[in-house]
């Protein structure tokens, strides 16, 4: 996909941090945005900044991880647009801890929102695409913990690996059933964004309890990484680049430290050795 104008892009997450970003940067290529945000006030603020590039967008209030709500993102975009060709399942929220110690309710959030909002996106908006009959794309927002795991933010990892296997089944079957739908799946390192304050968030029917020792560190740990780290415009345009080029795998350069932690996982499988704990070099 190189023509974007007057096309339609729907970004799940997109009242902050990159999914802002690809709201904006799919608005500076022409195309009308359908923002999609937990956060109404937030909401209503990103459309008047992604407004404000000359574009049409509208917010709609979306719940991820309500296979409904999903399903209403969907119908509004058509109504309004007529079409969707660009679709980011790009929300996500993170808690850790150790994993005994970490409650239920803390699996079912992180699943609720990493994996489900992904498949409940899938669900409403391939068979939209495929109806459509003309060149779309999907971008589903991993991480670079689909690729490894460290210790402390075990839900964290085990939900983005899902994410990551989970598109890259959607990439063969598309391939084979609707090859005019391209799929990539981002992968970023660590990112300045509020993903560290995401339990602002959190249902109240999943709300947490008696917050350990271990969940208070990890949660101090990812604050202070995120702090200063790379601009989420960076994988807003790591994005574009990557649907021009019909590219799967959008991923940090070579030489960051995640990836050489990434190839060290993926030396652990092939040499069938014991997990190494080689966290990047950050």
């Amino acid at each position: 996909m190189n023509e974007f104008g007057s096309k339609t892009a729907v970004v799940t997450g997109a009242a902050s941090g990159i999914g802002l970003q690809l709201a904006k940067v799919f608005a500076e290529q022409g195309m009308n945005v359908v923002l999609a945000d937990i956060e109404q006030n937030k909401l209503d603020d990103a459309v008047v900044e992604v407004t404000a590039i000359g574009v049409k967008a509208i917010g709609v209030l979306t719940d991820v991880g309500s296979g409904e709500s999903v399903a209403a993102l969907c119908r509004a975009t058509v109504e309004r647009f007529g079409s969707v060709q660009i679709l980011c399942n790009n929300a996500g929220v993170y808690t850790g801890g150790l994993l005994w110690e970490q409650t239920e309710d803390d699996y079912e959030w992180l699943m609720k929102v990493n994996q489900w909002g992904i498949i409940h996106g899938m669900r409403h908006f391939v068979p939209q695409m495929i109806a459509q009959g003309d060149e779309c794309h999907i971008v589903n927002t991993s991480s670079m913990a689909s690729m490894c795991t460290l210790p402390f933010a075990g839900i964290y990892h085990m939900t983005k690996h899902a994410a990551l296997a989970l598109s890259e089944c959607l990439f063969h079957e598309l391939a084979m059933t609707a090859p005019q739908i391209s799929v990539s799946v981002l992968c970023p390192e660590l990112v300045n964004t509020s993903i560290a304050t995401s339990s602002r968030n959190r249902p109240a029917d999943l709300a947490e309890e008696n917050i350990t020792d271990m969940q208070k560190m990890s949660m101090t740990a990812i604050t202070d990484a995120t702090a200063g780290s790379l601009a989420p415009r960076v994988l807003a345009e790591r994005v574009l680049q990557a649907i021009k080029d019909q590219l799967f795998y959008v991923l940090p350069p070579a030489e960051n430290p995640w990836r050489e932690t990434a190839n060290t996982r993926l030396d652990d499988l092939r040499e069938v050795r014991n997990p190494t704990f080689a966290p990047p070099a950050i």
